[in-house]
């Protein structure tokens, strides 16, 4: 679907909340570069694109009553084979079940194994005052402990971008700190423009949320991402 088809589809269902799918299919429709994810509804969907995706892959619930997938018990990381596929959509679909009983569960996402890079965050959030702002830092554990993130009001040019990407203090991440590959930052700040772009071109949206993006020495690629529109 393209993105005014999602976007129509969730507002004529009164959601607010888009699957991670739908999320992906909209910042990839925008130039972002997102792990290949696809829905299983069930254990067999799940095993068959698996095995065309290829080994490992990660599952997910898709669920979008379900926004902490973790706390719920509803991912499963690095799975090798059909046995780890099939256990893992039945202790994912067990434990969501009883973690919200009431949620609407459409399956799993599949995903393929990113490789591990750089981790980044990026986004954007409605401001009462400002409007949309977009946001980059250090994405995983960094991010919650160090609040070491930068803004930009929409609309953003590459020089935002540049300014944004060297005003963090963990830049030094950035540039391959202690043997560590460093990060294309020229891709990054071309999602931020790209994010931009797509914020201002699409009213409606509330807060898109994209951690981790893996940050490569030739690339990037956003491996979970979130969208909320605006009620």
């Amino acid at each position: 679907m393209t993105t005014a088809q999602i976007l129509s589809q969730a507002r004529g269902e009164k959601r607010t909340v888009l699957t991670e799918i739908e999320a992906k299919q909209i910042l990839g429709e925008a130039g972002i570069n997102c792990t290949r994810t696809v829905l299983a509804a069930t254990k067999e969907e799940a095993v068959s694109l698996s095995e065309e995706i290829g080994y490992p892959v990660v599952l997910k619930i898709s669920s979008v009553d379900i926004t902490h997938k973790s706390d719920s018990g509803g991912v499963k990381v690095n799975l090798k084979s059909r046995e780890e596929v099939e256990k893992a959509f039945d202790d994912i679909m067990t434990s969501c079940k009883a973690y919200a009983p009431d949620a609407d569960i459409e399956g799993v996402a599949v995903q393929g194994m990113a490789k591990m890079g750089t981790e980044i965050i990026m986004g954007m959030i409605n401001d009462g005052s400002f409007g949309p702002v977009v946001m980059f830092g250090l994405g995983g554990v960094l991010v919650e402990v160090l609040k070491d993130v930068s803004f930009r009001i929409v609309p953003i040019d590459k020089n935002d971008a540049i300014d944004m990407t060297t005003e963090i203090q963990g830049r030094k991440l950035l540039e391959g700190y202690r043997g560590q590959e460093p990060a294309d930052v020229e891709c990054l700040r071309d999602i931020l423009v790209k994010l931009s772009d797509f914020v201002n071109a699409t009213p409606g949206i509330e807060e898109i949320d994209m951690n981790p993006v893996f940050a490569y020495k030739d690339g990037a690629v956003v491996v979970d991402a979130r969208i909320i529109l605006s009620s």
